[in-house]
């Protein structure tokens, strides 16, 4: 059975300087908001923050950033906050820019216990520098490892307490995948549910992925992130 927790700070207690941390969400649509604040209020430094962009502008992660917590981000799609060039400018962050295919397809390779993999995106780019290249039946790929994280925070819908989830829609981001893929998971769900409540169909992660489970207290709404 998963741990509830009340208290954010109490369930980010496992995250200490130095970790690398997976944060769901694509841009702030299934991101873990509540989790992301209670980062932003921890007193920690030099994080590696693997996620698909690092929010937006004094957004999301974008307050993080601001913070210079984050020492390395791992992600695709970094120009959503244009703070984060002017850091890497500067020299106040390291970057390393994914494929966005490469990257869900690294963690879920992270979580099912693959060292790594061929692929053919970014063969003959800059992305490709320094990594392995193999010519397989005529075709040129390049060698991608495998990326597993400290810890993960995500975002779900519905949380039974065992700690299976269920999605809402386009939060199906890169969520479960994390799940997979971090030696800790917190998640952060709208609902806590008594097991048996969710349906085997309804459940994309099992619970023996999980091991925290808080109640969101932020969410994004057309007129932004709001408290609810």
């Amino acid at each position: 059975m998963a741990n509830i927790r009340q208290d954010i700070h109490d369930a980010l207690s496992c995250i200490k300087n130095g970790h690398t941390v997976m944060v769901g969400g694509f841009g702030l649509v299934g991101a873990p908001l509540t989790l992301i604040d209670g980062l932003t209020k921890k007193d920690v430094k030099d994080l590696t923050i693997i996620s698909n962009n690092l929010g937006e502008s004094g957004k999301g992660l974008g307050i993080l950033l601001n913070q210079n917590k984050i020492k390395k981000a791992i992600g695709s799609y970094f120009t959503s906050n244009r703070d984060v060039g002017e850091k890497y400018q500067k020299g106040e962050i390291e970057l390393q820019l994914l494929p966005q295919g490469t990257l869900a397809e690294s963690m879920r390779a992270g979580g099912a216990g693959i060292g790594g993999y061929y692929t053919t995106t970014g063969v003959g780019t800059q992305l490709a520098e320094g990594k392995e290249e193999r010519e397989i039946n005529g075709i040129k790929y390049i060698f991608e490892p495998a990326i597993r994280a400290d810890v993960a925070l995500i975002r779900a819908y519905k949380a039974d307490r065992l700690g299976n989830l269920s999605y809402y829609k386009t939060a199906r981001n890169f969520n479960p995948v994390m799940a997979t893929a971090a030696n800790m998971v917190i998640v952060e769900v709208d609902e806590i549910v008594e097991p048996g409540e969710l349906s085997p169909e309804e459940i994309i992660t099992p619970h023996l992925y999980v091991d925290y489970i808080v109640e969101a207290q932020q969410v994004l709404t057309k007129e932004g992130v709001v408290n609810k």
